[in-house]
C-alpha cells in the first residue's frame, strides 16, 4: 500500500475517491490517459453490490425461493412439503459467497500498483486539494483532476432510533449468523420488499410498512396496485402504514400501527428486529465539499452534466453558464454521490464516462447512457424500461397509446404455475415509436433485457412485431401487450405532423 509513515504532500494528475463500481471504472478508464493517479478508499476494499447490496440479497433470495418452491408443487401432482429450514446455513451460506464475490473485487483492487493506492479518508482543503487522513498520519494530495465516487449509505428517519440496538439495516442483515424470528421492514421499495419477501418465505414473521403508497419503483397505479394485492397474499404489506409508536422493550421492538383491514383500529406487535429499507443517501457530506468550489443542490450533491459527469463550479454559476452544461470544472461525481441513478450497471457506465473525461482534460466528450432499465427481484418480479408512464404523459400529452397483457391467462405462465402478473408497454402515436413498459409477473429480468434492448435501438412497435417470437414461451405475452399497442396505433404523414412537438428526437 502507498500509506506514508509520516505526513506529507503528493502530486497527481487525477485522485479517484472511493474504490466501489465507479470508482473502479473511473480508475481504469484514467489509466488509459496518466500513470499518475491515485485511488482512495476510507473502507473496505469491494463494493456495496458484492458486500451489501445485489449478490449478499440474491444469494437470500435464493435459498427463500428453494422453500418456497417446496411448498407449492401440489398444483402438479406432488404433494407439498414443509421445509425444514436451518437458519444458521442459510445464513452461512450467503456469507461465504458473498465473500467470495467481494474477494474478487479486492484481488482485482490488490493487483493495482502500490502507488496506485492510498487507504484514508479524504476531504476537500481546496478545489484542488485534498487532505487524507490515515493510520499513519494525514497527507495532502493535490490533484490537477477529481473523480467524486464515494457511493451511498443508508438512511432512515430519527423515529427509528427508538429501536435502539434493535434497529438494523440491510447492510446489517447479511452479518447475521442465524435467521431471526421476525422482522419488521420499514420501505417497500427494492430493498425492503426483496429481503422482506426472502425472510418471509425463509420461516420470519414479517410485516412491511411504508409510506405514501409506494410499492418498489412501480409507477403505472394498476400495475402498482396489483403488486400490492399480490404481495400482500403472501406477507403483510401495507404501502400507505399508520405507525403510532416505536418502543425497545425486553423482547425486542414493540411496533403500535394500524391494521390495513380495519384503519382507526391500533394494533401492538413485538418483534426481533426494525429494519430500515427506507433509502440511501450520497456519501457527500463526509468530504467537506463546502471547500471544492463546486455548485451544490438542495440536498448538498453537486450541480452536474449527466452525459460528462462534470461538475459545476461556484466560478461558471457565477459567469451565467447554465448548470447542465458545465465547461470548465476539473471535478467529476460518479455512481451513488451523484444520486442520479443509483444502479450497478449505471455506476461502472458512469465511473467509466467521468474517469475518461478526468483522464483527458480539459478535453470533455458526453458519455453514451443507455436506455434505463430496472429489475426487482420479488416473485412475481417486477421491472421497468424506458420511460414510466408519468413521464410519457408529460412527454408526449395525448400521443401515446398503451398496450397491456395480464399473464393470468398466458400459456406458458400457466404451465409453471406462475401465471400472476400484469404488463404495459407505452409507445408513440404518429410515429410507433416504443417508449417503454412496467411490469409486474413472470421472467421479469428476461423481458426488461428484450424491452430495453428494443428501446436503446429506438425500434417502432411494428418492428418489434416482426422479431421472432417462439411457442410456447412467455415472451409470447410481450407480443400480445405489443399487439395490444399496435391496434390503437394510426401510424401514417397526418398522425406524424400532429404529434411534431412530442417526436422521436423531443
Amino acid at each position: 500500500m502507498s500509506n506514508s509513515t509520516s505526513t506529507g504532500q503528493r502530486k497527481v494528475d487525477v485522485a479517484i475517491i472511493g474504490a466501489g463500481t465507479a470508482g473502479l471504472a473511473a480508475y481504469r478508464a484514467a489509466a488509459e490517459h496518466t500513470d499518475n493517479l491515485l485511488l482512495i478508499e476510507s473502507g473496505a476494499y469491494g463494493t456495496t453490490c458484492a458486500r451489501v447490496g445485489c449478490m449478499p440479497s440474491k444469494l437470500l433470495i435464493a435459498a427463500a425461493d428453494a422453500a418456497h418452491h417446496q411448498q407449492h408443487t401440489s398444483l402438479f401432482g406432488i404433494a407439498d412439503q414443509q421445509p425444514i429450514i436451518d437458519g444458521k446455513q442459510v445464513m452461512a451460506r450467503v456469507k461465504s459467497e458473498r465473500d467470495r464475490f467481494a474477494g474478487f473485487v479486492v484481488d482485482s483492487v490488490e493487483s493495482f500498483p502500490d502507488n496506485h493506492k492510498l487507504r484514508g479518508r479524504a476531504e476537500f482543503v481546496s478545489p484542488h486539494v485534498l487532505s487524507v487522513k490515515t493510520d499513519q498520519g494525514t497527507i495532502l494530495i493535490e490533484a490537477d483532476r477529481i473523480v467524486i465516487a464515494t457511493g451511498s449509505r443508508p438512511t432512515y428517519p430519527a423515529f427509528f432510533n427508538q429501536a435502539e440496538d434493535r434497529l438494523v439495516v440491510n447492510d446489517d442483515v447479511f452479518e447475521w449468523d442465524d435467521l431471526p424470528e421476525s422482522v419488521a421492514v420499514f420501505g417497500p421499495g427494492v430493498i425492503g420488499l426483496e429481503l422482506g419477501q426472502a425472510l418471509s418465505r425463509l420461516g420470519v414473521r414479517v410485516r412491511v410498512f411504508g409510506v405514501g403508497g409506494s410499492v418498489g419503483p412501480l409507477v403505472d397505479p394498476d400495475i402498482k396496485a396489483y403488486a400490492e394485492k399480490t404481495f400482500h397474499q403472501e406477507f403483510y404489506l401495507d404501502p400507505d402504514a399508520k405507525v403510532h409508536s416505536i418502543q425497545r422493550v425486553q423482547d425486542g421492538v414493540s411496533i403500535e400501527f394500524d391494521l390495513k383491514a380495519h384503519p382507526g383500529e391500533r394494533h401492538q406487535e413485538t418483534f426481533d428486529y426494525l429494519l430500515a429499507a427506507t433509502g440511501r443517501t450520497a456519501n457527500i457530506d463526509t468530504l467537506n465539499i463546502a471547500n471544492s468550489g463546486l455548485v451544490l443542490n438542495d440536498r448538498g450533491i453537486p450541480e452536474l452534466n449527466p452525459f460528462t459527469l462534470q461538475a459545476k463550479s461556484i466560478e461558471e454559476e457565477e459567469n451565467g453558464n447554465p448548470a447542465t452544461n458545465p465547461t470548465s470544472s476539473h471535478i467529476f461525481v460518479a455512481g451513488d454521490a451523484n444520486n442520479y441513478i443509483p444502479l450497478l450497471h449505471e455506476a461502472a457506465d458512469e465511473g467509466r464516462i467521468a474517469g475518461g473525461n478526468a483522464g483527458q482534460f480539459p478535453t470533455v466528450f458526453s458519455g453514451k447512457r443507455r436506455t434505463p432499465i430496472g429489475v426487482v427481484f420479488t416473485s412475481p418480479q417486477m421491472m421497468t424500461v424506458g420511460l414510466n408512464i408519468r413521464q410519457v404523459e408529460e412527454r408526449c400529452q395525448h400521443c401515446f397509446e398503451v398496450g397491456e397483457v395480464s399473464f393470468e391467462d398466458q400459456g406458458r405462465s400457466r404451465v409453471m404455475g406462475v401465471n400472476q402478473g400484469l404488463l404495459k408497454v407505452y409507445a408513440e402515436q404518429g410515429t410507433g415509436l416504443f417508449l417503454g413498459a412496467e411490469m409486474i409477473g413472470p421472467s421479469a429480468e428476461h423481458i426488461a433485457h428484450l424491452l430495453s434492448w428494443a428501446a436503446q435501438q429506438r425500434m417502432t412497435v411494428p418492428q418489434m412485431l416482426e422479431m421472432p417470437f417462439y411457442h410456447p414461451v412467455i415472451e409470447e405475452g410481450v407480443r400480445t401487450a405489443l399487439r395490444d399497442v399496435n391496434a390503437k396505433l394510426n401510424l401514417g404523414p397526418a398522425m406524424i405532423e400532429r404529434c411534431l412537438d412530442c417526436g422521436p428526437g423531443a
